[in-house]
């Protein structure tokens, strides 16, 4: 027997994108049922992605970490080791967001329903509970928010043994000695960086010439410096014509130059692919695009303007960032309520080591528009705090329009990257001028001191432009 319940809003997926569209939905009042299939919440964010990803990640810091302040000692890793005792805090951390993100959902009077959800008309979903038994749902607004999971082609063989996706890849029992990676994009590059502290001999196959291409090329230049410092090695322009497991001790991969690459584990990081799958997505009038995602406007809008779609479904980049904003701003949109224009100033953090992170128009987009804009540069060698950590490698840039007057952008690669962004980020939604940067005290020693140092470069070129016509 079937239950039918009545809703001012679903959301379908508790990931990052549909947790802060069903809060936002239940903040305006509305009643919002938030159905995910998994037992958990949280999405592939919380077990399979991010969470997992940056909990091995903070092992390789702290090694690295050790290894460049204490010259005196010597570290290094137990032969040998598991992937588990490089995770030693994950289930921890899991088992504490999920108990927050619960009492958070119920904190906001949000119905958390467990089980498979499809169209049955437009307004109409069904859900398959765990048992086998269906339950009916309907409301005037619908949020989807299904996440993605591992883009896995055809041709190449991955059996999560050997040749392994991003989802596979921790369930790993030790670290490999040698791991090659297919695919220069954010999850690629985040691994290679992590395994190659670890003392993993990593090898990055990509078909662009460089990695992270809607990156500042300045920034990623730094970052395969620091990969390639650590062992690391990058091809790219690089095709795959074969991928195997030599049944032995080694994965195969042969380029399409002839090299082969011999390495005992393989990752395959292609991107990600939306779970659209079951949706029923033709009973709501639906279609999607050639790239498998579904086309929504700036508001996330579909093209059923009731119904709603965030997060990894309508596209790359892959940011749970981007996603919770997404979920925000869908909803606020579909309820009449202001969206505000924080689109344009979501920063992009890149968990590599070094870190990056952007925020507004970078050299190159700004260049595009401006024609002449001035470009701050503050090297971490500057900064005294990157000097007494150890990481004087690294770089805060700050472009300006051609008077050196106004901010445009920042973008960061070296440690704390990600945290100093959003000075930058704040700076832009404020308005702020490059003088305001000079005018603040920053304390001593701290990586926010970088701003200072790339704003009063900026107004050393300014101030050269303005004055040589007199000179003259």
């Amino acid at each position: 027997m079937s239950h039918s319940y009545i809703f001012d809003i679903i959301v379908i997926g508790a990931g990052p994108a549909g947790q802060k569209a069903a809060i936002q939905g239940a903040k305006a009042g509305k009643r919002v049922a938030l159905i995910e299939q998994e037992r958990g919440i949280g999405g592939s964010c919380v077990y399979r992605g991010t969470i997992p990803s940056k909990t091995l990640r903070e092992s390789a810091l702290q090694l690295d970490r050790l290894q460049r302040a204490c010259k005196a000692f010597n570290f290094s890793l137990k032969q040998d080791i598991q992937i588990a005792m490089l995770l030693n805090r994950l289930e921890e951390v899991v088992k504490a967001h999920d108990r927050f993100m619960s009492l958070q959902l119920r904190r906001n009077g949000i119905h958390l329903f467990h089980g498979r959800a499809r169209f049955r008309s437009p307004t109409v979903i069904e859900m398959e509970t765990v048992d086998g038994g269906t339950q009916l749902f309907t409301a005037p607004i619908i949020v989807l928010a299904t996440g993605s999971r591992p883009r896995n082609p055809t041709d190449i063989p991955i059996d999560h043994e050997h040749i392994l996706d991003s989802d596979s890849l921790l369930s790993m029992i030790y670290l490999p000695k040698s791991l090659a990676i297919i695919g220069g994009g954010v999850i690629g590059c985040e691994y290679a960086s992590v395994f190659s502290i670890l003392g993993t001999a990593v090898t990055l196959i990509d078909q662009a010439p460089r990695p992270l291409q809607f990156m500042d090329p300045e920034l990623v230049t730094h970052f395969l410096a620091a990969f390639e410092s650590n062992g690391g090695r990058y091809l790219g322009g690089q095709t795959i014509r074969d991928v195997r497991w030599d049944g032995a001790a080694h994965v195969i991969t042969t380029l399409g130059s002839g090299e082969t690459i011999r390495s005992e584990k393989l990752l395959v990081a292609l991107g990600r692919q939306a779970n659209l799958e079951g949706l029923n997505l033709g009973a709501a009038g639906l279609t999607t695009t050639d790239k498998g995602t579904i086309p929504v406007n700036a508001y996330c809008q579909t093209a059923i303007p009731h119904i709603y779609a965030v997060g990894d479904m309508v596209g790359p980049p892959a940011l749970a960032s981007k996603a919770m904003e997404q979920g925000r701003r869908a909803v606020r949109h579909a309820l009449g309520l202001p969206v505000g224009d924080a689109t344009s100033t979501i920063p992009v953090g890149i968990y590599t080591i070094p870190e990056m992170a952007s925020i507004g128009l970078d050299e190159q987009s700004a260049r595009e528009r401006y024609r002449a804009p001035l470009i701050g540069r503050a090297y971490y060698g500057e900064v005294a705090r990157a000097q007494i950590s150890g990481a004087g490698h690294g770089l805060l840039k700050m472009v300006a329009d051609p008077s050196g007057e106004r901010l445009l952008g920042v973008q960061v690669v070296g440690d704390s990257a990600t945290e100093l962004v959003h000075i930058g980020q704040l700076a832009l939604q404020q308005g702020a001028t490059i003088e305001s940067f000079i005018d603040n005290v920053f304390n001593f020693p701290t990586y926010a001191e970088a701003y200072r140092i790339a704003a009063l470069d900026i107004l050393g070129q300014a101030f050269k432009i303005h004055t040589v016509p007199e000179a003259a």
